[in-house]
């Protein structure tokens, strides 16, 4: 069998190519799915810009009384159905789903579609949205912002003020020690098996994500790594081995090819040292990666 899927990235920085298509596919071998990675294709956009647009329809709906082609109603309706298939994943009746579903405390904030299970620490000041699930024995630290249909754990620590975005998975064995940005995906600690009976959960590795990395859209990180401080690691990458701090990943597999600066701008090297052309900070480097002067 083959599944096909794609992966839409856009980057409203860039002067040209905003928006890339990737028409990625995945071969089953057996019980294993392979992943072919395909070439982006770039998707001619509108000069127009996108939310100036929007407000002219919506005020164009008032003043004609029209209905607006998205309303508060179609949200319901969307929020819904996506409670509904949490509700079936987990396997709860629908008269227990409410009961369990809202679990808000004055110190932080959960979405009535979120399930947050017991024995779950969550720190002031910390946002779960829509549908996202924090399994059992999981940590959140302070001001973390976890985005809609978000799974977390189980046995999962997360630092502080980390931004988790969309439909995101952090598998039991990953540590977030703070201050990081996650984008779309991280496949967490993972092993390749023949049968699904074999045992494999007593040889996870732990995963580690140090304080300030950046995760791009779609990356893969294999289990056992480590991601050092502030390092960003591009979209679509598969890390096969450990990045040092304040180092810029691309390619598949992913590969050291520059090195960032804490305000997220590339460096200047010179040798052994780097300069930032944005806020001038200094860097010289050392066996773990790039360290501010």
């Amino acid at each position: 069998m083959v599944g096909d899927q794609k992966m839409a990235v856009f980057d409203d920085l860039k002067k040209k190519d905003k928006l890339l298509l990737y028409p990625h596919s995945i071969q089953w071998k057996g019980q294993i799915p392979i992943a072919n990675r395909a070439e982006a294709q770039s998707v001619e956009v509108g000069t127009e810009e996108p939310l100036k647009q929007e407000c002219e329809h919506f005020l164009a709906s008032v003043r004609n009384r029209q209905r607006p082609r998205t309303d508060g109603e179609e949200g319901l309706r969307a929020l819904s159905v996506l409670q509904r298939c949490q509700e079936a994943l987990e396997g709860i009746p629908r008269t227990e789903a409410k009961a369990v579903a809202l679990k808000t405390s004055p110190k932080w904030f959960a979405h009535e579609s979120a399930f947050v299970d017991d024995g779950v620490q969550i720190g002031e000041g910390t946002s779960i949205w829509h549908t996202s699930h924090i399994l059992k024995g999981s940590r959140l630290g302070k001001n973390c912002k976890i985005g809609q249909n978000v799974v977390v754990g189980p046995h999962v620590t997360v630092g502080n003020g980390v931004k988790i975005q969309n439909n995101v998975s952090v598998y039991e064995g990953i540590s977030l020690r703070g201050l990081n940005t996650l984008v779309n995906t991280i496949d967490g600690p993972q092993k390749t098996w023949s049968s699904s009976v074999t045992p494999w959960m007593n040889e996870l590795r732990p995963t580690l994500v140090k304080r300030g990395a950046t995760l791009g859209a779609n990356s893969t990180i294999l289990c056992g790594i480590t991601i050092g401080r502030y390092a960003l690691v591009g979209a679509g990458r598969v890390v096969t081995k450990d990045v040092p701090d304040h180092a810029l990943v691309v390619g598949n597999p992913g590969r050291v090819t520059g090195w960032m600066c804490l305000c997220g701008v590339k460096l200047d090297v010179k040798g052994e040292k780097a300069t930032c052309p944005t806020c001038g900070q200094q860097y010289r480097a050392e066996r773990t990666g790039m360290t501010a002067i």
